[in-house]
């Protein structure tokens, strides 16, 4: 149970660490023809400003991000990996830029088994099934499973649904009648994002490691949008991610409420191992 909540808690957090370089797409200039007697004149309708087309589409999707001071959800958590796959009920607690709580209960007994403390600098994990120990680490402890890179905001960013690292700085773009796929080149990744043409909610995110030698890469996709409070809220989410094996983690919240007093909290029996 232990990896699967690191699982958990780090969600897609290889799928947010891009910074893009700075260019825009090339919109190719419309020709017009305008038929006057008895002469064809060849006619330049205006040019369309690109940037400020893309600007003004990360601006919209900068301001669907869901802003609180807390957050509670209950949420189901199915996870495949290349040796098993489990279901988990996780019970989950934020308070803003301050602290992340999370309880795991596995699916034999429906008890929690794991609990876990994430503060801007610390990692608290309570094992209470089996060995009953708690360990305390630093926040780089994370970054150390994980191998990228981030901070707490960017974990409780990606667990209430808000896009990160996303800036106006987009190699290229493309819009449909439903969607607009935006493509970005990090440090790290190629990214590409789509998102809703209607109302600018993250649809997916596909990333494709730079570094051809670890070839990693994520595959992120947000569905069944409900509202929550004045924002769209993704109560579903999937996320692949995939190196020398795969692994995918189905989040599916059942439970969820907005600026509402914590549910949860953790409990350290002082006769646990520490470790």
């Amino acid at each position: 149970m232990k990896y699967s909540f690191l699982f958990l808690i780090t969600l897609a957090t290889v799928v947010f660490s891009c910074k893009t370089v700075k260019k825009t797409q090339v919109i190719q200039e419309a020709i017009t023809k305008k038929d006057t007697t008895p002469t064809i004149v060849i006619k330049e309708s205006p040019k369309v400003d690109s940037a400020a087309i893309v600007k003004d589409i990360m601006s919209k999707v900068m301001q669907g991000k869901i802003d609180f001071n807390t957050f509670n959800a209950k949420i189901k958590v199915t996870y495949e990996g290349p040796e098993k796959s489990d279901t988990y009920t996780a019970y989950l607690s934020m308070k803003k830029d301050s602290i992340i709580v999370i309880k795991v209960a596995g699916s034999a007994f429906k008890i929690v088994g794991l609990e876990a403390k994430i503060t801007k600098d610390s990692v608290v994990i309570v094992q209470k099934v089996g060995e009953q120990s708690v360990m305390y680490r630093s926040i780089s402890y994370l970054q150390d499973v994980i191998e990228i890179p981030f901070d707490f905001s960017t974990i409780q960013d990606i667990l209430i649904g808000n896009p990160v690292f996303l800036d106006s700085n987009v190699v290229s773009y493309k819009a449909s009648t439903s969607q607009l796929l935006v493509f970005m080149v990090g440090d790290l990744f190629k990214h590409l994002l789509t998102l809703d043409n209607s109302n600018y909610t993250v649809l997916h995110s596909k990333l494709d490691d730079i570094d051809i030698q670890r070839n990693r890469t994520g595959d992120i996709t947000f569905g069944t949008y409900q509202p929550m409070g004045p924002y769209q809220f993704a109560t579903y989410r999937s996320i692949s991610i995939a190196e020398k094996s795969k692994l995918t983690i189905y989040l599916d919240f059942k439970e969820f409420g907005l600026n509402e007093p914590l549910k949860y909290s953790i409990d350290i029996p002082k006769k646990y191992k520490r470790k």
